[in-house]
């Protein structure tokens, strides 16, 4: 439990006075989380160099406003919350952009209805998001693993057999890198799966920073086994 209390949405949902510790936090959370925003903002029709305004626009209102202090500690999931809250932005924005257009003003102009409503694939907004956010909680595990390696001497190691790590080798790839490190091939599969098993608890931490109540971990594995397309 005690290192739950300082997973950094959970410092961030508690502290409603904005201490510098919290502000950090947050920031820290908004960097990382940035493409999915990015993602759902794109799936809803706007064209690449609007969506990067729309994004840029929507973390700063988000830091600046701290939209967090409304967060229930109850329901403390930031990719909920982030979520819900690029929604409610991109409402905004539309409605202020459509009043600017009256008075000769300038709108953020998104693609046809039907386009923005189902992208191409059938995939949704929230569908996309969730893909996105499935890559950047993935992304962040394996930053930290690949630095466990360099700081244990084993990068080379890494860089070679990190394809390895998300999607199943092949037996005639195992045998290709096993003698391309002069390694048998028992001790490179050995290898690789201590590596799956370490980026495995990776990706749980990463999620824990996530929530604030221990008790959704196992739905968040859920989402993010499904939007990458994985079984069980």
């Amino acid at each position: 439990m005690g290192r739950f209390e300082t997973t950094r949405w959970s410092v961030v949902i508690r502290a409603r006075g904005e201490p510098a510790d919290a502000r950090l936090a947050l920031e820290t959370l908004c960097r990382a989380y940035r493409p999915p925003v990015l993602a759902f903002v794109r799936s809803r029709g706007y064209a690449a160099d609007v969506a990067e305004d729309l994004v840029q626009a929507f973390f700063a209102r988000f830091l600046e406003r701290a939209w967090h202090s409304s967060a229930d500690p109850a329901r403390g999931r930031f990719r909920s919350f982030l979520l819900t809250a690029v929604k409610r932005f991109l409402i905004d924005a539309d409605a202020e952009a459509a009043a600017l257009k009256r008075g000769g003003g300038y709108r953020f102009e998104s693609l046809d209805d039907s386009e923005s409503s189902c992208p191409a694939g059938g995939e949704t907004p929230e569908h996309a998001f969730e893909r996105a956010w499935a890559h950047a909680v993935l992304d962040s595990a394996l930053a930290r693993l690949r630095d466990e390696a360099e700081h244990a001497g084993k990068l080379p190691l890494f860089e070679r057999l990190r394809e390895f790590l998300v999607e199943p080798p092949d037996e005639s790839d195992y045998a290709s890198v096993a003698e391309a490190l002069h390694l048998r091939r028992n001790t490179l599969a050995v290898a690789v799966h201590r590596l799956r098993q370490r980026l495995r608890e990776l990706v749980r931490e990463e999620l824990l920073e996530t929530i604030s109540n221990p008790a959704d971990l196992d739905e968040e594995l859920r989402m993010l086994r499904g939007a990458m397309g994985a079984g069980s």
